[in-house]
């Protein structure tokens, strides 16, 4: 069908739209990916679904268009474990690259996946970049006990395009959504993903489930998938789609609080997080558990 048929479904306004379906959804969004469709009706659809909203039916069909055209990560015997880092840093230490590098001391292949969607913000590939380990320049299998960061681009380009969008329309679109439910591995592996307002974590889990995911849900500090390091976030699991209740958020007045770098440059934050590998600096609690459900996560799979 094409994308005018689409748009006039969706963009019936707030109360007026019509939700696609799964199989429809795919359709729409594998020719934006493809670049069929003009800016104007990219620009038209998402707009239309910033004030609509996606359904679960339709994030799942966002992302099967999306697997259809992914370059997937060769997975090896054990589980890789997929961070998508979207968001970044804009008032705490941007600490994912701690988490990633904390799973990969446990043994596990980690790959990280993300791109600039915020210009004032530090991101995790800068602060990668400053521990010395570059952004991947093509598809390659992640060895256990190793890091690998994947620029969006290279998974998909057309993606990588669909996210510019926000330069332009400065507004979200599903895109942003779907990089967060994204799996780019072709083997065992469990996604780790958050979401900043609690609407999402209903929306989220509801697709998880409709498409027998894998994953690991969090409530994100600033958008990111890496548990605050002052206070405990609630945590559920996903395995084939069944959700579990894993840690309850944690209440109550703080005691103590984790000496964080008072910078959060991508430069002071590689030293904090250096100095937490080298066990000079404690790991934040928060983070230990969150790295200790994930192992014992990846153990079942």
């Amino acid at each position: 069908m094409s994308i005018g048929k689409y748009i006039k479904e969706i963009g019936r306004g707030k109360d007026g739209a019509r939700a696609l379906t799964r199989e429809q959804a795919a359709d729409l969004l594998g020719q934006v990916l493809d670049g069929t469709v003009t800016d104007l009706e990219i620009g038209a659809f998402c707009l239309a679904m910033r004030i609509k909203g996606e359904t679960a039916e339709e994030m799942a069909g966002f992302l099967d268009a999306t697997h259809q055209r992914l370059h997937l990560i060769p997975a090896g015997e054990k589980p890789t474990i997929v961070i998508p880092s979207y968001n970044g840093a804009r008032k705490l230490p941007l600490l994912t690259p701690l988490l990633a590098l904390l799973l990969a001391r446990e043994g596990l292949p980690v790959l990280l996946h993300g791109t600039a969607t915020e210009s004032s913000r530090v991101l995790t590939s800068e602060v990668l970049a400053a521990l010395d380990i570059p952004a991947q320049a093509a598809i390659e299998s992640i060895a256990p006990g190793q890091v690998a960061f994947v620029p969006t681009a290279l998974l998909c380009p057309g993606l990588q395009r669909l996210l510019d969008v926000r330069r332009v329309v400065n507004l979200r679109n599903p895109a942003h959504s779907l990089v967060k439910l994204m799996n780019p591995c072709a083997g065992k592996s469990l996604l780790v993903s958050s979401y900043t307002h609690p609407e999402y974590a209903l929306s989220m889990a509801a697709t998880f489930a409709l498409i027998g995911a894998n994953a690991l849900l969090l409530r994100g500090t600033e958008g990111e998938s890496v548990a605050d390091p002052r206070r405990t976030p609630k945590m559920q699991a996903f395995l084939a789609g069944q959700p579990t209740d894993l840690q309850a958020y944690q209440a109550g007045s703080l005691t103590t609080l984790p000496e964080l770098p008072l910078s959060i440059d991508a430069a002071s934050t590689a030293t904090y997080i250096r100095q937490v590998m080298e066990g000079t600096q404690p790991v934040p609690a928060p983070i230990a558990q969150q790295v200790a459900h994930i192992v014992r996560l990846a153990a079942t799979l």
